[in-house]
Parts: C-alpha cells; sequence; structure tokens
C-alpha cells in the first residue's frame, strides 16, 4: 500500500465550468498505481467540484442557466454581500455542489465513465487562484 499527493493549480477567469479532467489523468498515470482510490478536494468556499458529462458543451450551459435560476446573484434575502452580489450564492452553490470527488483506479486508469469530465466550477464573477488537492491510495 502507497500514497501519493499533489496540489492541482487552476487559475480561474470567473463563473465558469473548467475542465480539469486530463490534468487529473495524466498526474494518476504518472503516479504508477494500478488500483487504489483517487480523492480530489477543492480547498475553497465559492467553487466545487463536479463529475458530468464533457461530450456536449450544451450540459454545461444547461447546468449553468439552472443554477442561475436556483440560487439569484443580488437576492435580498442574503445579508452576507461583503465581496459583492455573487458571494453568498457562490456560497451556496458550493454547498449544493461538492468539494470533495472519490474516483477508483482501476488497471492504471481512473475509473470514470465513457462520458464522463471533472470540473472545477467557479462560482464567482472574477478570477481566482483555485487549489485542488488530488491523492492516491491503493497499490
Amino acid at each position: 500500500m502507497k500514497q501519493a499527493s499533489q496540489t492541482l493549480a487552476i487559475q480561474t477567469s470567473g463563473r465558469h465550468f473548467y475542465d480539469v479532467t486530463q490534468k487529473v489523468l495524466d498526474w494518476v498515470d504518472q503516479s504508477n498505481f494500478k488500483e487504489g482510490l483517487l480523492t480530489l478536494y477543492i480547498q475553497h468556499t465559492s467553487a466545487s467540484l463536479l463529475i458530468n458529462e464533457n461530450y456536449d458543451p450544451d450540459v454545461l450551459v444547461d447546468l449553468e442557466s439552472f443554477f442561475e435560476r436556483l440560487v439569484l446573484d443580488g437576492d435580498p434575502l442574503f445579508i452576507h454581500t461583503a465581496e459583492g452580489p455573487d458571494d453568498m450564492p457562490a456560497h451556496i452553490r458550493t454547498a449544493l455542489t461538492q468539494t470533495s470527488l472519490s474516483i477508483p483506479i482501476k488497471q492504471g486508469k481512473v475509473a470514470l465513465g465513457q462520458w464522463q469530465g471533472v470540473f472545477l466550477y467557479e462560482h464567482r464573477y472574477q478570477s481566482h487562484d483555485r487549489r485542488i488537492l488530488m491523492h492516491v491510495i491503493g497499490e
């Protein structure tokens, strides 16, 4: 049994889904694990991680449209607006999505489904430096 970890730094340019799949796959491939468990953890409260379709980009457009309707920027309900009208909505979007993902490694490959990709979902309008901690435990 062994383990390895690495921090993946992503510069975002505002609210958007950022496909980090290839960077994750490349790191796992270089780590030489045959079987194990990959954990991805984003170290932020206004961005999140998702596994979703990475074939048809309309899926991501529809997801963002849904979240725009579900959690309105500048909603007068929110009193936490220290960093602007997208501040509290960003925290709610994070609460509704995920800050960590667990993905098996089988036969040296990350066991994503055929159309699955890993995305960093930036919830703020401003650009940010985001960090995803990647950790693998296995053989």
